[in-house]
């Protein structure tokens, strides 16, 4: 995580300025059906701040972390939302969401790790409680401009949700890159943490 991190440290401006007031209403809107209003939201790998603030805005209560100080300090101040300082690698919580959004986040998960990550997803969402994470769409491990990226496509991720007990998929679909002048494809996924 640490060439990562250092990317989003040094990038941070660059990063935010690209990111924040990009329109994401079509993903909130399949996402949101699913919880109740003003439940609590667990914003994982938040980067700009900016679906916490939407979510903040619409009602609901937000928690939100990054394991970029810069951008923690930019989402902060951006958001209104003291964000911690965590890697989605160290998530403990137990029971304690009604939903988790993890959005272009896990894709810098690495991919032997995806079950542990998802596992720790699973047990901080309240029974019934729904994760969305998205991914670059794909079924490689790659690196770009000192990144590392897990690409992940629907035959995988069912494999990985498969090896998960107590989740039920809600959704699956692919989508378009919103930012202007990307015309990258994107894996979508809303999951259920199934009542014991």
């Amino acid at each position: 995580m640490s060439d990562i991190t250092n990317y989003y440290n040094q990038h941070a401006q660059e990063f935010f300025s690209h990111t924040y007031d990009v329109n994401m209403e079509q993903l909130y809107e399949p996402f949101l059906r699913y919880i109740q209003h003003n439940g609590l939201i667990l914003d994982l790998g938040c980067g700009s701040g900016r679906d916490s603030l939407a979510f903040k805005n619409k009602g609901y209560h937000v928690d939100a972390i990054d394991f970029s100080e810069q951008l923690v300090e930019k989402a902060t101040q951006f958001s209104g939302i003291v964000v911690r300082h965590q890697s989605f690698y160290d998530l403990n919580e137990r029971s304690k969401y009604d939903a988790i959004w993890a959005c272009a986040s896990l894709l810098h998960c690495e991919r032997t790790k995806l079950v542990d990550v998802f596992t720790r997803i699973i047990t901080a969402l309240k029974a019934n409680g729904v994760c969305y994470a998205s991914f670059k769409y794909g079924s490689t491990d790659r690196e770009k401009d000192g990144r590392s990226f897990t690409d992940l496509n629907e035959q995988q991720a069912e494999q990985l949700l498969r090896q998960l007990p107590n989740t039920l998929l809600l959704q699956q679909w692919i989508t378009i890159d919103k930012r202007p002048n990307r015309n990258e494809e994107w894996l979508n996924l809303i999951f259920r943490k199934i009542e014991q």
